[in-house]
């Protein structure tokens, strides 16, 4: 809990950059019956599990959310919001792709399967997100001086 008594959630997003072109990376479009998100194309993301550390997260982004493995590579950045119930703590970490293609189709996530993806080179593609709440897509946009 916080110093206000709300519980804190910690979360981490993988940049997933295309091994064959370091401007391109992964965005992936959240599912319709989304609770806050519906239809929004953004950044595949985790909630750490307890005593998980971010790049183990990372890792599981690969394995659950996208049926490949996924390589921590740096850090980009954090921000924390207000979610009403709970506070969001949410960080994004840049990740090369080390196993095959992503197919978030087939992931076996029990929680958030989005449904489509997409390699992109502009991140104002995540402008939509960033205004509708997505942390992670602000983040991003933030570290790259990108407007939202």
């Amino acid at each position: 809990m916080n110093e206000v008594g709300k519980a804190v959630k910690c979360a981490v997003a993988a940049v997933v950059v295309h091994p064959e072109d370091p401007r391109a990376f992964l965005v992936v479009q959240r599912p319709p019956d989304d609770d806050r998100l519906p239809n929004v194309w953004g950044l595949p993301a985790v909630s750490l599990l307890p005593g998980e550390l971010p790049e183990a997260a990372v890792r599981r982004i690969g394995r659950e959310k996208l049926t490949t493995e996924i390589e921590p590579v740096r850090f980009i950045g954090i921000k924390s919001m207000d979610r009403g119930d709970h506070e969001l703590i949410l960080m994004d970490i840049e990740a090369r792709l080390v196993g095959g293609e992503p197919d978030v189709r087939r992931a076996p996530t029990e929680r958030t399967k989005y449904v489509d993806q997409r390699w992109t080179r502009d991140p104002a593609e995540l402008r939509d997100a960033a205004r509708k709440g997505s942390v992670c897509s602000q983040v991003l946009l933030e570290a790259r001086g990108v407007s939202y």
